[in-house]
């Protein structure tokens, strides 16, 4: 594929997304996460969970208040520490 054959494809796609129309493009949803909960079954406390994942605790208390809640890359990385978090662990160690 040339440059601009990808180029083009590129913006087409962009394009469809914009418009709603994803064909071909599997666009990921987060699911909302219970961040107290999940901080309490991985056995930390405020401080570690948010120093562990790089979150700070201020932030994390206003989600477990529920003041404010999750969004963007956030609740991707508490969806993967929900799912998979000794692999989160292993690869923020790294």
């Amino acid at each position: 594929m040339s440059t601009f054959q990808s180029i083009k494809q590129g913006l087409t796609e962009a394009v469809a997304h914009a418009k709603g129309n994803q064909a071909g493009v599997n666009e990921y949803q987060p699911y909302e996460v219970d961040v107290a909960g999940l901080r309490k079954r991985l056995g930390l406390t405020q401080e570690q969970f948010a120093a562990r994942f790089g979150f700070s605790v201020a932030t994390l208390r206003h989600w477990e208040r529920g003041d404010r809640t999750p969004h963007g890359p956030a609740l991707v990385l508490l969806n993967l520490i929900d799912r998979e978090p000794k692999a989160v662990m292993r690869a923020l160690a790294a």
